[in-house]
């Protein structure tokens, strides 16, 4: 090996390799060349030398031993990991000693040539030698953690600690030396300072290598990755490597998309922090110029170019801006996610750069260009585009960066894109919506029609303002001296013309009675009216009048030249008059114009005011309305089936609420219902929206939180529905099962409020009352330590005054049951003495010879609280019912008492009409025991037979020994659950016993109000009062769930009473009841099924409403089977209320989820809508089959249905069935085997095609078809056509004699019997002529027998009810079955 001396004696270059064999061939004059490539074997020894050749001569030992490294690099892949390590600890030592070293021989400037020469090839060879070794060592490192990738958990971790991260330390720490050596200005050391393009790309090429690993863009990467590209950036700027980073970013994006935001933050540092601005342009420039096919070839670079570019605008925007306009071409091309970014980029580049009031005109101009572009892509044709857009938009809402004249046009297209198909795009426009909300500079609270009136008065004032503007601009004024000018010319032709022909005596008669100041103001005046021959004979009279006058004097002589002088001094007046008047004239001029500028510059100002705050008004009444708009669209957005769109909407409606947005309480309350969803993320979502709105006050102290708690929660409760509350109970609830000093003070509050130690309004107190039993559901005990207090304030003496209050104070009282709490314990029960069910009975049994609107609901909920809470309930209304009536006769017997002096007629009718309220009301309340007391035993008593069964089997197994012998019998009782289930059946069977044979026997009280019930419903004209009727049926209806005999007995009576009551409200609830009723005694009701599915026809709106939504009910949870009768439904989706629609609607969406349903129903529903008899519009039929043949999606459905339907030809009747079903096929998606099915029912449907309503339908079936048909299957369906339209040109008969006509020839021609044809071999043979119509179904061929096709409306009509009465209702089947025959009607 050559010794130290004889290097420093060589002259001799190091050039940087390309590759590492290159340095083995011998190159130009004085280049090196390695001389001995060393074993893997000698290597060890070497490496010594070098450590100890380092230790004695520093960094310069490079030159003497490069080529022992330089070996370690050749066996790279054969070396221990030990001995690389070595070396590159080596290497370190050499570069950290160069940058010591370096910077004093540099600044010193007296290196000599030969000097500048050694320490360049050290530099070089140690920065080549340390680049390529660490590049060796991060493939073994990359490749290391791919063979170790499978094992997981934390062997995995391991597995990658041993090589992995110990190599990431020490990757820092090479990239930390290189960066201290380049830093420095090595470049001196070249000639001319000019570093050659190898030595940059060698530790570029390394950097680069770094980047590709794909951890670099994880955290904890993070220090490597920021050194990486400081060092690049140091190469950039001192090393003119910009154009080679621009073009290695731009592969590094193409082949490794992870690598964006990393580029992105490179590119950021090196703009920012190393001046280079301007390959920020170069980037953007080679990313606009791809063109679409390029884009298109390089798949997974796009999305990388896109996040680079919607990262780097989030880093330097204003480097973005002078280069955008290369990037807006890719707004017209092909890849949205391109779209993506270049509306981000301009999003990014409007919210930090172009926003303010402070901008120049440039720039205001580029602002509205950008915020143009935007506005055009929230149209843009893919979904994704849409959504980001607006996404984008509301970032620059949130940063206040959009002018204001805009806001009104950008919302209009939000609201617009609440429709999108798109669940994104919708969810991205709510956002925008309520961040407009959130950033408005109007005022929110005051609705469009609140903001009417004011903007209809101030635009009045505007206009009034304008009109006195206009009216005040000032006259021109013309001075004497320009008219004169003007007139001259005249005037002199007329004296001229005129003077000699004057008359003396008229002109002294005319001027004798005149002073001579009177007659130069009349000649001056006629000069004025431009009566020219006056003035001069006025002017030649007065002169002879009055010859020293002042006026006249100047006239010497009467000639024309004269004359008119003297005119023209009177009409101007004299020069120093002219002069005098002139001047005053400018002085009052000047004066009236300084304070008249005064007063229009205060006017105008008056005016620009209102200009500004009539636009306002404006502004605010079109974001008022576009607000309202936006809320009816989000508010039934509601109710959607995507939970990320609830959830979107119901943060919409807090926003909405929290700013007091005109009518956001509205989707606060619709909202409420979403606490019961099965969604655990919309529940949440509306837990966590009440609980920001209502349950987190704000206050200074405790009570003042508390205040406002409740006020926000009573104002909710205001004219809240039942529905509503029972919603907020499950959210107050929660807040109530935590113990705080909040929730205790809330306690007090309420009850402070109730029990009027504070002064509220009624509304409070209820309201207070009903939040204090929500409470309770949580803490039982804050209302049933107050239960005197609950009596005394509400249900004691003056309970008559106000029954709301006493039902909500009873509602209250309910929450503190088992039936609430579901608790599993001994059930709660107070004694029948107790308070509370004295104050109860007594207020129910005072309050039926009353007349009182509200009693009817308390008396509800009161005996509900009796039979929940009372120890013996049926005793307590045994005493109720009695006491009741006693008082009902007494009331009765004292307005018959024989008074007939006093008593008049109108007296006698207002007893009556008492009598009938009074009585209606013993009825309620007869009823309302009589259910709850069947609720009582199969809930209470039942459940209380349960839990004492349960308690005695727990003691005689704690009772019984271990190990007792048991029977083979019962232990495989146990086994499969028998012994308990005996047990539940014989406790069923004495709750059935007990209502069948003890409530209705004769020593029960409720068997004698039976027979009244009855005789009120069954005598209409005799007890016509409303209530009464209303009651009684109802009353009738919770008998008759007692037993089945009961039910027996009385349901065909409450089916007349269903039929034929003239009151809505007895129907509606007849229709409630029966469903009850079907639901308890099913085999009873199911014979009356064709009844209940009549009331959906009925004449009132709000009893088709209840039947609607019970027959949903009954249907949808199989109660009740689906049969034909669920065509009247179908009918029921073109009803003309809305409401009833949706139902109609919703119950086919919710039968569409069971298998098969709607496909198993869809022929009887055609053939019942299609019945003549019916009489449907056909354009209806066409509405409602549209709808239900959407739900057919399966090909197998299809299929069967286009073969039943061409069935259902041979029993149709009319024309006009045959158009309907010809139609119902059309609206099929017919597939190739339903086109084969169609073919095979040839026979069904061919002796019908001569009508167009036949045709045509089958005709648009036969285009859908060859739309999507390929060539072979396409042939034969314009085959078929074909067939279609010779049949229908020419008749059925005319077409089958040319088919048979046509094959005779073909037998004859060939006097050989042919081939049996593999098609059908009825088809061509004519029908038999037995008879000479044509109307007659053909009769099916032998040669091929047919399956027989049935149908669930085929099998056999459902027997209807047997009723013997006139009054029973009957059902008729739809469509009779008969031959087929063509009737016109």
């Amino acid at each position: 090996m050559t010794s130290f001396e004889d290097f420093r004696a060589m002259s001799w270059d190091f050039v940087v390799p390309v590759s590492l064999d290159d340095l083995l061939k011998s190159g130009a004059v004085n280049q090196y060349v390695v001389q001995d490539v060393l074993s893997p074997k000698q290597l060890p020894l070497h490496l010594n030398g070098f450590k100890a050749a380092l230790k004695n001569q520093g960094p310069l030992c490079v030159l003497e031993h490069f080529d022992t490294v330089y070996s370690v690099l050749q066996h790279c892949r054969t070396v221990d990991v030990s001995l690389k390590e070595d070396t590159l600890e080596l290497l370190i030592q050499v570069v950290r000693g160069l940058s010591v070293s370096l910077p004093s021989l540099l600044m010193s400037g007296s290196l000599s040539a030969v000097d500048r020469k050694q320490q360049l090839n050290v530099v070089k060879m140690s920065v080549f030698l340390l680049c390529k070794l660490t590049e060796n060592l991060e493939s073994d490192s990359y490749r290391e953690s791919i063979i170790t990738a499978p094992s997981k958990g934390r062997k995995k971790e391991k597995a990658g600690s041993k090589g992995g991260l110990q190599w990431e330390g020490v990757r820092e720490v090479v990239l930390q030396c290189l960066s201290q050596l380049l830093q420095l200005d090595i470049r001196s050391l070249w000639s001319l300072s000019l570093v050659e393009e190898e030595f940059v790309s060698c530790v570029t090429c390394c950097c680069y290598k770094l980047l590709e690993n794909p951890t670099i863009g994880h955290m904890k990467s993070k220090p490597t990755r920021d050194i990486i590209i400081h060092v690049l950036g140091v190469m950039v700027k001192k090393y003119n490597h910009m154009l080679g980073a621009c073009v290695k970013v731009i592969q590094l994006l193409q082949h490794f998309e992870q690598l964006s935001c990393v580029c992105a933050q490179a590119v950021a540092c090196w703009c920012t922090e190393y001046g280079m601005r301007t390959i920020v342009g170069e980037i953007m420039r080679e990313i606009g110029q791809k063109s679409s096919e390029e884009l298109a070839r390089e798949g997974s670079g796009v999305k990388a170019f896109s996040c680079f570019l919607s990262e780097l605008s989030t880093l330097v925007p204003d480097a973005m801006i002078p280069n955008i306009s290369v990037l807006l071409p890719h707004l017209e091309g092909e890849s949205p996610s391109l779209r993506v970014a270049v509306c981000e980029v301009l999003g990014e580049v409007l919210v930090r750069v172009l926003s303010g009031d402070k901008l120049d005109d440039l720039a205001r101009a580029d602002r509205d260009r950008f915020l143009d572009t935007l506005q055009e892509h929230i149209h843009d044709t893919n979904s994704h585009v849409r959504a980001r857009v607006l996404q984008v938009y509301t970032r620059i809402v949130n940063s206040k960066a959009l002018p204001l004249c805009r806001y009104t046009e950008v919302m209009e297209l939000a609201v617009g894109r609440l429709g999108d198909k798109s669940v994104h795009v919708c969810k991205s426009a709510i956002q925008l919506l309520a961040a407009f909300i959130g950033h408005n500079p109007y005022s929110c609270k005051l609705s469009s029609v609140d903001l009417k009136k004011p903007l209809e008065k101030e635009v009045a004032k505007l206009k009034e303002m304008q009109e006195n503007m206009r009216a005040r601009e000032p006259v021109a004024v013309i001075s004497s001296c320009d008219l004169w000018a003007a007139m001259e010319p005249e005037v002199s032709s007329t004296v001229r013309a005129h003077l000699e022909a004057s008359n003396e005596e008229e002109e002294e008669e005319e001027a004798q009675d005149r002073s001579d100041r009177d007659t130069a103001v009349q000649i001056a005046q006629y000069l004025r009216d431009s009566k020219y021959r006056q003035a001069m004979r006025l002017c030649v009279q007065a002169h002879s009048v009055y010859p020293e006058s002042p006026f006249f004097s100047s006239m010497s002589s009467v000639n024309a030249d004269m004359v008119i002088s003297t005119l023209a001094t009177l009409f101007k007046g004299s020069e120093e008059q002219v002069c005098e008047s002139g001047a005053r004239d400018e002085a009052l001029a000047l004066q009236k114009e300084s304070k008249g500028e005064a007063e229009e510059e205060g006017k105008e100002t008056e005016m620009k005011k209102q200009e500004m705050l009539v636009q306002y008004l404006r502004d605010t009444e079109s974001f008022a309305l576009q607000v309202e708009r936006a809320i009816a669209v989000i508010n039934n957005m509601l109710y959607w089936k995507t939970t990320t769109v609830v959830q979107e909407a119901v943060q919409f409606c807090v926003t909405a609420c929290e700013f007091s947005v005109a009518d956001s309480v509205c989707g606060v309350r619709k909202m409420l219902p979403l606490v019961w969803s099965s969604d655990a993320a919309v529940k949440d979502a509306v837990i966590q929206a009440y609980r920001r709105l209502y349950l987190n006050p704000h206050g200074d102290t405790t009570r003042s939180k508390a205040q406002t708690l409740v006020d926000s929660l009573s104002e909710l409760m205001f004219d809240a529905s039942l529905g509503t509350i029972q919603c907020l109970e499950e959210i107050v609830q929660e807040f109530f099962s935590s113990e705080s000093a909040l929730q205790t003070c809330v306690v007090q509050v309420l009850w402070e409020r109730f029990s009027g130690k504070r002064e509220t309004s009624t509304l409070h107190r209820r309201a207070a009352v009903l939040l204090l039993g929500m409470a309770a559901r949580a803490e039982r005990e804050v209302v049933l330590s107050n239960l005197d207090t609950l009596c005394s304030v509400a249900l004691g003496e003056k309970v008559t005054d106000n029954y709301l209050l006493a039902r909500d104070t009873v509602i209250a009282i309910i929450n503190i049951t088992d039936h609430v709490r579901q608790s599993k314990g001994v059930p709660l029960r107070l004694s029948m003495d107790h308070h509370l069910f004295s104050c109860l009975t007594q207020a129910i049994a005072e309050g039926v010879v009353l007349s009182n609107p509200h009693w009817q609901t308390f008396m509800e909920q009161a005996i509900r609280l009796i039979y929940f809470l009372a120890e013996s309930p049926d005793q307590l209304c045994a005493r109720l019912l009695q006491r009741s009536a006693r008082l009902l006769l007494e009331q009765i017997s004292e307005a018959w008492e024989p008074n007939q002096s006093q008593m008049a007629e109108g007296s006698q009718d207002s007893e009556q009409q008492v009598s009938c309220v009074s009585l209606a009301q013993l009825l309620s309340v007869c009823g309302s025991v009589a259910f709850w007391q069947v609720s009582y035993l199969e809930r209470s008593v039942s459940a209380e037979l349960r839990r004492r069964r349960g308690e005695k089997e727990d003691k005689e197994e704690k009772a019984a020994p271990v190990t007792k012998p048991m029977a083979n019998d019962s232990c495989v009782e146990e086994e499969l659950g028998l012994t308990g289930a005996s047990a539940e059946d014989t406790e069923a069977e004495f709750i059935r016993k007990i209502c069948e044979t003890e409530l209705m026997a004769e020593g029960n009280l409720l068997s004698v109000f039976l027979p009244l019930l009855v005789r009120v419903c069954s005598s209409p004209g005799r007890y016509s009062h409303t209530q009464l009727t209303t009651a009684a049926c109802l009353a009738l209806s919770q008998f008759m769930m007692i037993s089945p005999a009961v039910c027996s007995d009385n349901i065909r009576l409450l089916f007349t009473v269903l039929e034929k009551s003239p009151l809505p409200v007895v129907r509606a609830n007849a229709i409630i009841a029966l469903g009850d009723l079907t639901v308890r005694f099913p085999n009873i009701l199911e014979p009356w099924t064709p009844n209940l599915y009549a009331r959906l026809c009925d004449e009132d709106a709000s009893v088709r409403l209840t039947a609607i939504t019970v027959l949903t009910q009954l249907v949808l949870k199989d109660v009740m089977k689906v049969k034909g009768q669920v065509s009247e439904v179908a009918v029921l989706l073109l009803d003309p209320e809305p409401h009833i629609a949706s139902l109609a609607l919703n119950f086919f969406n919710e039968l569409s989820a069971k298998d098969n349903a709607i496909y198993n129903l869809l022929p009887d529903i055609i053939s019942r809508l299609s019945d003549p008899e019916r009489g449907m519009k056909e354009e209806d039929f066409n509405t409602i089959m549209k709808k239900l043949f959407s739900y057919i999606t399966k090909e197998r459905q299809t299929e069967s249905l286009v073969e039943k339907l061409c069935q259902r030809f041979r029993t149709a009747k009319t024309e006009r069935q045959w158009a309907d079903l010809a139609v119902s096929l059309s609206l099929l998606s017919v597939c190739e085997r339903g086109f084969k099915k169609l073919q095979e029912c040839w026979e069904c449907y061919s002796d019908k095609l001569t009508e167009d309503s036949v045709y045509q339908p089958l005709l648009c079936i036969m285009a859908k078809l060859r739309r999507r048909a390929k060539p072979q299957f396409k042939s034969q369906v314009e085959e078929f056509e074909k067939r279609l339209t010779a049949v229908h040109t020419k008749g059925l008969e005319n077409v089958e004699n040319e088919e048979n006509e046509t094959g005779q020839q073909l037998v004859e021609n060939m006097h050989t019997p042919g081939p049996k044809s593999t098609r059908r071999p009825t088809r061509g043979r004519r029908k038999p002529r037995a008879d000479h119509s044509d109307l007659l179904t053909p009769k099916r061929s032998h040669a091929r027998p047919k399956t027989v096709i049935t149908f669930s409306s085929d099998e056999g009509e459902e027997e209807d009810a047997v009723m013997a009465e006139s009054e029973t209702p009957k059902v008729t089947t739809p469509i009779s079955r008969c031959r087929r025959t063509r009737l016109r009607h």
